[in-house]
């Protein structure tokens, strides 16, 4: 940024040529030596060059040195020092409509090094807007933290571009998401997504735009799609995927995944994924298949919960032999007491009432 600033100090200075004939000979020679000091890098000989003349007060030659040391001190560096003077000058009414222009963009850009983002939306009021100035503008907003100000600005800038980089489709991607605009965010990842579509990255985000805004089975979907195409998954990514497919009230979906990535070897068998398992067949209602899942567990680990688990899943069943057969296990594995004993109540009333319905029936 430092170069073009540079550069544009360089076309202010020659601007003042045009004054020629209106300003007093010895101020246009200061500031044509000045000038010429300056593009030779002679920083020292300049400052000269403009203190060796005076001016009349609110006159145009005034306004002229202001500027002139205004974009000096920009070009040492001195930052504020420039804002001042260029702001003397601005202030001074002398100016013409171009150079008021060329000043504006320019205090803009001093105000923005400086962090005085409010003063950057204020000097560029009534400047042409030009890609530049939008520029400027969007970074100004979002140091502000006002990306619900720097969107629209942003969608003007990139509107009929043939090429976006991939960092300003990064940029609308997370500006929407942090104002909830859910949807727009998901169509500019779907276009990061259209330049990556191996990248397991791109896929992840859109998935993860996709929970935030509710819909978590498009959020599977999505990344079930990409574990289709084949991409690698790391183990946490896996297990967020069955997450959300539990989260989206699909728990038929999460268990069908979680059985296949066991199977084929994708995650590793463990006590912990086993019982995730079951616990997942029983949210689906899928009763025969839970239950057989606790039963594997009950007897690799001998825990009284998984003998409990077990029995719950048989008694509803109505398989009351089993069941209470796993109840008995429980109790012998230290399971909870009041709990075993509610569950056995309950099954041999149940045995009770169908024996009465029987005899009835006979």
């Amino acid at each position: 940024m430092r170069r073009l600033l540079f550069g544009l100090t360089l076309c202010a200075l020659t601007a003042q040529a045009s004054f020629a004939q209106s300003i007093a000979p010895e101020v246009f020679r200061a500031l044509q030596a000045a000038q010429a000091a300056q593009q030779s890098g002679n920083f020292a000989q300049a400052e000269q060059a403009l203190k060796s003349v005076t001016a009349k007060p609110e006159s145009l030659e005034q306004a002229l040195l202001w500027r002139s040391a205004g974009y000096l001190a920009w070009a040492q560096g001195n930052t504020q020092q420039a804002l001042n003077m260029l702001e003397q000058a601005l202030r001074s009414d002398q100016l013409t409509p171009e150079q008021v222009a060329e000043d504006r963009l320019n205090l803009a850009k001093l105000s923005f090094s400086l962090k005085n983002y409010q003063h950057v939306h204020a000097y560029l009021q009534g400047v042409a807007v030009t890609d530049e100035i939008l520029e400027l503008q969007i970074q100004a907003w979002q140091n502000l933290g006002r990306l619900d100000k720097a969107l629209p600005l942003a969608e003007r800038y990139l509107q009929g571009k043939s090429t976006i980089s991939e960092s300003w489709l990064q940029f609308m991607v997370a500006a929407n998401a942090e104002v909830k605009h859910y949807a727009a965010a998901q169509q500019w990842q779907k276009r990061i997504l259209q330049r990556n579509p191996n990248q397991l990255r791109a896929w992840q985000q859109l998935a993860a735009l996709q929970q935030m805004a509710g819909n978590y089975a498009q959020a599977l979907a999505t990344l079930r799609t990409a574990y289709s195409k084949g991409i690698t998954f790391q183990a946490a990514d896996l297990d967020r995927l069955i997450a959300l497919a539990a989260a989206s009230e699909q728990p038929w979906q999460a268990a069908r995944l979680l059985a296949g990535m066991l199977q084929h070897g994708i995650l590793p068998t463990s006590l912990s994924s086993q019982e995730r398992l079951a616990q997942l067949h029983w949210q689906a209602r899928e009763y025969q298949a839970a239950a057989q899942q606790y039963a594997e567990l009950a007897q690799q680990s001998g825990k009284g919960q998984h003998w409990l688990s077990l029995a719950q899943l048989e008694i509803q069943q109505s398989r009351w032999d089993a069941g209470l057969q796993a109840l008995k296990r429980a109790e012998q594995a230290g399971a909870d007491q009041q709990q075993i004993a509610a569950w056995r109540d309950w099954a041999q009333s149940r045995i009770a009432l169908h024996q009465q319905l029987a005899e009835k029936s006979s």
